[in-house]
């Protein structure tokens, strides 16, 4: 494991001093499905946003497992686990293709308010009709002198209903072909871009989603993220850095739960003996455990490997299905050592469950993951 020097020891430990204030109220937040600026913006003068960016557009420079290991340790000590989804979804979908593939001047204007977290940012990529088949999108773009016109609609957009940014992923070529698809910023208040209703879900409440609908919206050509076709690349690029940062907070996540229900199994007494006494109970905290330090393996691994430039389509593939599914299983196994306790909203463990089922959805399912990976061995 990374022997992590002592400013980025510090870095986060300055984030998960923030625990407290980040958690207060949190489940009451789940319940009422709201986002709080207020608390938006204690993350972003905490120097958050920018950490992983260029310096010269108000970042922080940090590679990838720096970045990691701070957002763990937000994980670890935020409740708040939409307050965190969405904090990881303005740094991955839009402040990292912004830093790696904007153009000058639009870096220039946009890239400081975003590392400040004075702008909350999302991405839309999904449609109604397509789910995961990206490549099948119906949205399109279409160059109009020094403009490109865009249509189409989106669904699942997180930050959506509080986002000032958005990158929105569009056809720009032939139909089903990966050169045919380039990711454009698009502001909000741009005539044409509307957003839906802030939509219920079952988890992650605090982090607001809506669809977004795109009516003839001219977006100027230097708003083009990389060149025209080269979409694929410039999400694959987000993708990668959406599934290591998302699930690293989800570790952090993970880690409290453990300590939580080792401590209870040690205090909790039933039949007068601690309930740690009992086999059931030992082999839930024990897998919790498991799955808590292969999850760590796994996203560390890949993080590292990334940020030497390496070939990580597996890694990535196999890290998010192992961490998602561990962390669901973490979830799970909590409520079951709280027992009635932590069923009731008023712990916030049943909420984690909640949380942690969309981990199996978003960012490309379970079944998703193992195809790619069937697919790198040559398989199907």
């Amino acid at each position: 494991m990374t022997d992590w020097n002592e400013d980025q020891k510090l870095f986060r430990k300055t984030i998960e001093e923030l625990g407290p204030v980040l958690s207060d109220g949190h489940v009451e937040a789940d319940r009422d499905g709201e986002f709080s600026r207020a608390k938006w913006a204690t993350l972003a003068a905490s120097g958050l946003f920018g950490l992983p960016f260029d310096e010269a557009f108000g970042g922080l420079g940090q590679d990838v497992p720096t970045t990691m290991y701070v957002l763990e340790g937000l994980g670890h000590a935020n409740r708040d686990g939409g307050l965190s989804f969405s904090a990881s979804t303005h740094l991955a979908s839009t402040g990292t293709p912004l830093n790696r593939f904007g153009k000058p001047a639009l870096k220039e204007r946009l890239l400081p308010a975003v590392c400040a977290g004075e702008i909350i940012g999302a991405h839309a990529i999904t449609e109604p009709a397509h789910g995961s088949d990206a490549m099948g999108m119906q949205t399109t773009a279409v160059p109009d002198g020094d403009h490109y016109i865009l249509n189409g609609s989106k669904a699942f957009v997180s930050n959506g209903p509080v986002a000032d940014v958005v990158v929105v992923y569009a056809r720009t070529g032939n139909p089903g072909t990966a050169s045919g698809i380039s990711a454009f910023l698009v502001e909000r208040g741009t005539p044409g871009l509307s957003f839906g209703n802030p939509i219920e879900k079952m988890g992650l409440r605090s982090s607001p989603l809506c669809e977004l609908f795109l009516d003839n919206v001219r977006v100027p050509a230097e708003n083009l993220l990389g060149r025209p076709g080269n979409g694929f690349l410039v999400l694959d690029h987000v993708m990668k850095r959406e599934i290591l940062y998302g699930f690293a907070i989800n570790l952090g996540e993970m880690q409290y739960r453990l300590e939580q229900a080792t401590s209870y199994a040690r205090e909790r007494t039933q039949f007068g003996s601690p309930i740690g006494s009992f086999q059931a109970v030992q082999h839930r905290v024990v897998d919790m455990l498991i799955g808590t330090e292969t999850a760590r393996h796994w996203l560390y691994s890949t993080g590292r490997k990334l940020a030497q430039g390496k070939d990580v389509t597996t890694d990535v593939a196999i890290t998010k299905l192992v961490v998602s599914e561990a962390a669901l299983a973490s979830a799970l196994n909590t409520v079951s050592v709280f027992g009635g306790y932590g069923y009731m909203a008023e712990y916030g463990f049943e909420k984690d469950v909640r949380n942690a089922v969309a981990g199996t959805i978003y960012s490309g399912t379970t079944e998703i993951q193992k195809s790619r990976v069937a697919a790198m061995l040559g398989l199907g």
